[in-house]
């Protein structure tokens, strides 16, 4: 050791070998040393959090979190306002109700700290190689002093610390933009606002959430990590630092406080059963009474095909055919429909014939249309138009009443020349007839003319059409034409093709006599009786109801009498029939008076005699109108149409539960469906406001079950309805009313209170309908779900409903 240490001071001694050897161990220990301490002093960096006088990462996380918790719709693009929202996505896939922000911290959250340590890595890498430069460098210089190679180690390290601020600020840069454009898309959602809610929901960012949240985090952080983490300022992290937590396996008070209740809520007693009953899956509760059916005291008035609805509705849930598949899409469905949706064959036995309907494998086909156009429903209607051009269809004439309508190809073929048909007849007349036009996608309803008034509004239909139905219009005074003239609006058309109007028949021509003679004391003017036409063989008598009182002053014998002037035309939900006819309204200002503008000018325009009303919001009624048309508007173009996950083109029967005046079916006029608008007996009556915009409806009472056969509807709407009938029905049996009429994979859209979206959505789920969305604010909440095929196992029989 004595010879080591004085060599160093003989060094121009011979000795220059040995020298040098010990000269480079000593500087190769010195950096060996110099090496350790930097690497000891980048682990103790990179596990403190870095108090940043700019944009640090502990503010940018804090800022993240902050967009996380700002929902993504705001109100009126006011953002002070964001904590009234609450957003609860139910079953909703992640990728439905989330916004840019959340996907940004998830990005950071998975990504940011595995990019820092990349960084680091790369620096080490670097510091790496300049020593080993350095090493190389001393050892053919034969040797300089440490400190200049310390100094090479702190210039690194400058850099260093240098490109990861820039990084930083330039990671700040690009989150302060995401925040930005979160903003811009919160103000723009905002713009949706109107009265009570307005939705838009981002259904593709957060699928890369679902990814990221799902990517391994770094520094140990985990999957189930809560999204709810406050994230400590840039001031109090170093305070923090080693005490910041984590959820890790643990879940929080308040998440398990709120599963509990929704759990609570969820098996609120729904047990649901599946209703056993002699329709089986074509049950219809008011129209399969068989019970109160066995006990009416006459069925020459068809009071048997007539509602007779049960005390209780049932809470049960109907059976699908077996068999049953996804209804095949319009306009090809006009054409084919699957057999085993509707698996009769009865009609078409009966009437293959005259083409109707035919077996043709695994579908039911409609070559024709019925009796009386066998070749065809275009050419029988564009021959009425011929023969009778003022009837211009889908100009003058927009709204039709077709009675009788067997399979409705009339009415679906309608649709080609911009005219809707409300078409009904009676359950089990000719087995499945409604049935088959609803799954075609054609407007209809089971119903007949007994002896009660049809639940349509008086003076609203442009035509009433009946082609070949066996309806006996001229005995007991006329009472059911009687019924077509109080529907039927002044100056519109009865349009009649059956064979006492062609044919030689001893019955026909009684018939026809009978007919004139009727409708000639009604002051219906013959128009046009039609020669046969050459391609289905049939004729067609025109009659046109009057547009003044002239005519009833004027006649000799007041035979059918007019109505007492206290006879409501109007006043049809379970009102009986009677053998009078009402006056013409002539005052100008009276509904009915005018012929409406023509279509599709007459959707938008308020109808003149709405003047001088109150609108159901409380403003005048010409403005109320415009105000529901607009929101309407802007709803179904910035939500529905978008916001809600639902494919359109698939369809095609929907129903408006509450249809107020209309505006959610106008809104939808462009596209290729139909809406039936039901108003509620107990809402303000609005039906001939729809009628006169073009559109069609009904009233009903929605706590019985509505007349139409199971798997009817693809979409179901219901704005503020539900709410209301809670305080008089019973909601399990309304909605097993719902499951009823839905297709299955079909869509319900429900707007109303928070507590009743909340009821709603717990009693769905335990139906296994899958929620799409769910949404509220300020008390007001909206809810998208979808029917599921499932059924339950448990059967309930219903004893009436057995033959």
């Amino acid at each position: 050791m004595a010879l080591g240490k004085y060599s160093r001071v003989d060094n121009n001694n011979n000795n220059n070998r040995k020298s040098s050897s010990s000269y480079c161990s000593t500087v190769t220990i010195v950096i060996f040393v110099g090496l350790c301490l930097v690497g000891i002093w980048m682990l103790t960096s990179s596990s403190v959090v870095p108090v940043q006088t700019g944009n640090g990462s502990a503010e940018e996380k804090k800022n993240q979190v902050e967009d996380q918790v700002t929902p993504v719709t705001s109100d009126n693009n006011d953002s002070s306002n964001t904590s009234d929202f609450e957003d609860n996505r139910g079953d909703l896939p992640d990728d439905a109700t989330k916004g840019d922000a959340n996907v940004s911290l998830a990005e950071n959250d998975g990504k940011g700290d595995l990019n820092t340590q990349e960084n680091q890595d790369n620096t080490e890498e670097t510091k790496m190689d300049e020593s080993k430069k350095d090493d190389e460098q001393l050892a053919s210089e034969g040797g300089e002093k440490s400190g200049d190679n310390s100094g090479g180690q702190g210039d690194s390290l400058e850099n260093s610390d240098d490109k990861k601020s820039e990084e930083n600020n330039e990671k700040s840069d690009l989150d302060d933009g995401d925040k930005k454009q979160d903003e811009s898309s919160s103000e723009n959602n905002g713009d949706q606002a109107d009265n009570q809610i307005e939705e838009k929901v981002d259904q593709n960012d957060n699928k890369e959430l679902e990814k990221s949240s799902d990517e391994p985090k770094d520094d140990g952080q985990l999957k189930n990590q809560s999204s709810n983490e406050v994230f400590p300022s840039g001031a109090q992290s170093e305070l923090l630092n080693e005490t910041v937590t984590q959820t890790g396996s643990f879940s929080t008070q308040a998440t398990e406080s709120k599963i509990e209740k929704e759990t609570q809520l969820s098996s609120k007693k729904y047990s649901w059963k599946l209703c056993n009953s002699t329709a089986g899956p074509d049950y219809i509760p008011c129209l399969d009474n068989l019970e109160a059916i066995r006990h009416l005291p006459s069925t020459k008035h068809y009071e048997h095909r007539e509602r007779h609805c049960p005390e209780e509705p049932p809470t049960c849930l109907v059976p699908l055919p077996e068999g049953y598949k996804r209804p095949i899409e319009w306009p090809k469905s006009r054409e084919k429909i699957w057999y085993y949706n509707v698996p009769h064959t009865k009609l078409a036995q009966i009437k293959g014939h005259q083409n109707w309907v035919k077996v043709t494998g695994e579908y039911l086909t409609f070559p024709g249309g019925g009796t009386q156009f066998k070749h065809g429903a275009l050419h029988y209607i564009d021959f009425i138009e011929e023969s009778v051009p003022d009837v211009a269809w889908g100009k003058r004439s927009r709204v039709v009443l077709d009675v009788g309508c067997g399979v409705a190809s009339f009415g679906g073929f309608l649709f080609d020349r911009s005219v809707v048909a409300m078409s009904f007849a009676p359950k089990d007349e000719h087995e499945a007839q409604v049935q088959f036009a609803l799954e075609r996608g054609i407007p209809a309803v089971s119903a007949v003319m007994g002896t009660k008034r049809l639940p349509y509004p008086g003076r609203v239909f442009d035509i009433v059409h009946c082609a070949r139905c066996r309806v006996p219009w001229h005995i007991e005074g006329g009472k059911l034409l009687l019924e077509l003239n109080r529907v039927l609006r002044p100056g519109g058309f009865f349009l009649w093709s059956a064979t006492p109007i062609y044919q030689d028949k001893t019955e026909d021509v009684e018939i026809w006599e009978a007919m004139v003679e009727l409708t000639k004391s009604m002051c219906w003017e013959l128009v046009n009786k039609t020669s046969k036409d050459a391609v289905n063989g049939v004729a067609v008598a025109a009659f046109r109801k009057p547009t003044s009182n002239d005519c009833y002053e004027q006649r000799s014998k007041q035979e059918p009498p007019v109505c007492l002037e206290s006879d409501d035309p109007s006043a049809a939900w379970n009102v009986p029939l009677q053998t009078c006819m009402h006056k013409v309204p002539v005052d100008a200002s009276e509904r009915g008076s005018q012929w409406p503008d023509r279509w599709p000018e007459r959707l938008e325009k308020a109808p003149y005699w709405l003047s001088s009303q109150v609108g159901v919001y409380g403003k005048a009624a010409p403005e109320d109108f415009a105000a529901d048309n607009e929101h309407w508007k802007r709803v179904v173009t910035k939500s529905y149409l978008n916001g809600m996950g639902i494919s359109w083109s698939s369809v095609r029967n929907v129903m408006d539960m509450n249809a107020v005046y209309g505006g959610f079916a106008a809104a939808l006029k462009d596209l290729s469906l139909w809406v039936m608008n039901v108003v509620p007996i107990d809402s303000p009556d609005t039906l001939p406001i729809i009628y006169e915009r073009g559109l069609f409806g009904m009233y009903h009472d929605w706590c019985e079950s509505f007349s139409t056969y199971p798997r009817s509807y693809d979409l179901l709407h219901a704005d503020h309805l539900f709410s209301k009938l809670n305080k008089r029905c019973n909601l399990v049996a309304i909605v097993a009313e719902v499951d009823r009429i839905l297709r299955p994979e079909g869509k319900l859209i429900v707007r109303d209170n928070v507590e009743t979206i909340n009821e709603l959505e717990n009693m769905l789920k335990s139906m296994q309908w899958e929620v799409r969305m769910t949404y509220s604010k300020d008390k007001e909440g909206l809810l998208c779900v979808q029917k599921s095929m499932w059924r339950p196992k448990e059967v309930e029989t219903i004893k009436y409903a057995i033959a």
